[in-house]
C-alpha cells in the first residue's frame, strides 16, 4: 500500500468501495465481504471492520486490520487508529503513534497530538508545543482550546492580542497570511467568553469586518447562548447580517415564540423578501409548525422572482411533495415551462419526476423521463433508477443503470448489493476505468496566497 494512493482514492472516492457502500454491505449481512476487502487495500472496509471488531472487544484483531495502513504513514489511518486506541482506554499507545507522526513533520499531527495530550491531563505540555506556532490559525485554535485546562488563558490572550493590529484593515479573506486579525479577534473572544467576560467578548467581535464564517456568525451565536435577545435583534437588523437573522429566528423558536420567529423574517418587506436563503429558512419554519400552505407561498414567490435558480425550484418541489401537494408543484413547473416556450433542460426537468410519480404513478414518471430529449443520458438514468428503486423495483433500476455503468458505478453497485449480487457490485467498483492517482508534480511552493477560484 502507498500513502499517496490511499489518500487519493479516499478523497475522490474513486477506485475503491466508498463508505456508503461499506455500510450497505454490513447492513445487508455481508460482513465477510467487508472483512475480506479490508485485507485487500480497501480503506473504508478496513476502518469499518476495525470498528466492528472493537465493538466486539476484539481490539487486537482490530489493530491488526489497520496496521498495514498505519505503516504507510498515511495520516488518515494514523488518526483513525489513534481515535480507536483512545476510545479503548489505551491512551499511551494513542499518544505514541500520534507523536511519531508529529516528529516526522506531518502538518496535521501537531494539532491532533496536542489536543490528545490536553484531553488526558497534559494540557501544559500541549500549550508549550502549540505556543510557538501561534501564526498558524489551526494551531492557534487548538491553543485556545487547551489554554483553560492548562490554566494559561492570559498567556494565550497575550499571544492572540499581538496579532490584532488596530492600523490594519483586511480587504478580504485572503488579505493576511496565517493568523489574520479577524481570526485573532474571534479566538480571543472565545477565550473571554469562556472566562465569563461576556461584554469583552462582544466588544471584540464588534470590531470584525468579516462577520460570517461557514454560514455562522460568532457574535450572533454568542448573544443567543447568553439570552441577550434584544441585542441580537438589533444586530440582526443591520445590513449584511443574514446569519444573525437566522440565529435570532432559531432562538425564538427554541423559546416557543413561533410567531416571533416568523416575524423576524418579515415576509412582506424583511429578509425573506430580499434573500432567497432567508425565504427558504422561513418556509422550513412554517412547514415545521403545520403552516405548509404559507410555506409553499413563500417559496413560490421566490421561484417567480428567480426562475433560473434551480435550487429554489427544487426546494419548492420538495416542499410541495412533503406537504402532500405534488399537483401544486407540477403546476408551477408547467407554468415556468410555458414561459420558456415548452423546452426545459434536464437540470430543471428532473425535479418534476417525484411530483409526477406522486400524482400519476412511477410508470408515468418514467415514461415522461424517457421522452425527454436527454432521457437516454447517464445522468437521466440516475433519476429514473432512483424512482424505480424507491418503488421497490430495484431489479428494473439495475437494468436501467447497466447501460451506463462506466459513469455511475456507485449507484449501480449499491442496487446490486441490495439484490444480493455482491460479486457483480465489486466487479464494477474495481473496473480499470476508475480514476487513478495523477502523477505528483514537484513544487517548492507548499501553499498559495491566491484564492482558490
Amino acid at each position: 500500500m502507498d500513502a499517496a494512493d490511499l489518500d487519493h482514492r479516499a478523497r475522490t472516492r474513486s477506485g475503491c468501495i466508498p463508505p456508503e457502500l461499506v455500510s450497505r454491505l454490513l447492513e445487508r449481512g455481508h460482513a465477510d465481504v467487508v472483512e475480506s476487502q479490508a485485507g485487500r487495500g480497501e480503506w473504508f472496509c478496513a476502518l469499518a471492520w476495525a470498528r466492528v471488531l472493537g465493538e466486539q472487544g476484539r481490539e487486537a484483531d482490530a489493530s491488526e486490520v489497520l496496521a498495514p495502513y498505519v505503516a504507510t504513514g498515511w495520516w488518515t489511518a494514523v488518526a483513525a487508529m489513534t481515535e480507536l486506541l483512545e476510545g479503548w482506554g489505551r491512551v499511551e499507545e494513542a499518544i505514541g503513534i500520534s507523536r511519531a507522526r508529529m516528529e516526522a513533520g506531518h502538518p496535521l499531527a501537531l494539532d491532533a497530538y496536542a489536543r490528545l495530550l490536553a484531553r488526558h491531563g497534559r494540557a501544559g505540555e500541549a500549550f508549550d508545543l502549540l505556543a510557538p506556532h501561534i501564526t498558524d490559525w489551526t494551531l492557534a485554535t487548538a491553543l485556545v482550546e487547551v489554554a483553560s485546562a492548562a490554566d494559561r488563558e492570559e498567556e494565550a490572550a497575550a499571544l492572540l492580542a499581538g496579532h490584532i493590529r488596530a492600523d490594519h484593515r483586511c480587504d478580504g479573506p485572503w488579505c493576511c497570511r496565517g493568523l489574520d486579525p479577524e481570526l485573532a479577534l474571534g479566538l480571543l473572544a472565545t477565550l473571554r467568553e469562556r472566562q465569563g467576560r461576556i461584554d469583552e467578548a462582544i466588544a471584540l467581535l464588534r470590531r470584525r469586518q468579516i462577520t460570517s464564517i461557514d454560514n455562522r456568525d460568532q457574535l450572533a451565536d454568542l448573544l443567543a447562548r447568553h439570552g441577550r435577545v434584544e441585542e441580537l435583534r438589533a444586530y440582526a437588523a443591520s445590513d449584511g447580517h443574514e446569519e444573525a437573522v437566522q440565529r435570532l429566528a432559531e432562538l425564538l423558536e427554541e423559546q416557543g415564540d413561533v410567531e416571533g420567529a416568523i416575524a423576524v423574517y418579515g415576509q412582506a418587506d424583511g429578509p425573506a423578501a430580499r434573500d432567497p436563503n432567508a425565504a427558504c429558512d422561513l418556509a422550513r419554519l412554517l412547514a415545521r409548525h403545520g403552516r405548509g400552505q404559507e410555506a409553499i407561498a413563500v417559496m413560490r414567490a421566490q421561484a417567480d422572482a428567480h426562475p433560473g435558480d434551480d435550487w429554489i425550484l427544487h426546494a419548492l418541489s420538495e416542499l410541495c411533495l412533503d406537504q402532500g401537494r405534488p399537483a401544486d408543484g407540477l403546476a408551477h413547473l408547467d407554468a415556468l415551462d410555458a414561459r420558456r416556450g415548452g423546452e426545459t433542460e434536464w437540470e430543471l426537468y428532473w425535479m418534476r419526476l417525484p411530483l409526477i410519480a406522486a400524482c400519476h404513478g412511477v410508470d408515468a414518471a418514467v415514461e415522461r423521463a424517457r421522452a425527454h430529449p436527454e432521457g437516454t443520458s447517464w445522468y437521466a438514468a440516475e433519476h429514473i433508477a432512483r424512482l424505480l428503486a424507491g418503488a421497490g423495483r430495484t431489479g428494473e433500476a439495475v437494468t436501467v443503470l447497466q447501460q451506463h455503468d462506466r459513469r455511475i458505478g456507485h449507484d449501480l453497485s449499491g442496487y446490486l448489493i441490495d439484490l444480493g449480487r455482491v460479486e457483480e457490485a465489486l466487479a464494477i467498483l474495481s473496473l480499470p476505468h476508475r480514476s487513478s492517482r495523477p502523477p505528483l508534480v514537484p513544487t517548492t511552493h507548499l501553499w498559495s496566497e491566491a484564492p482558490p477560484f
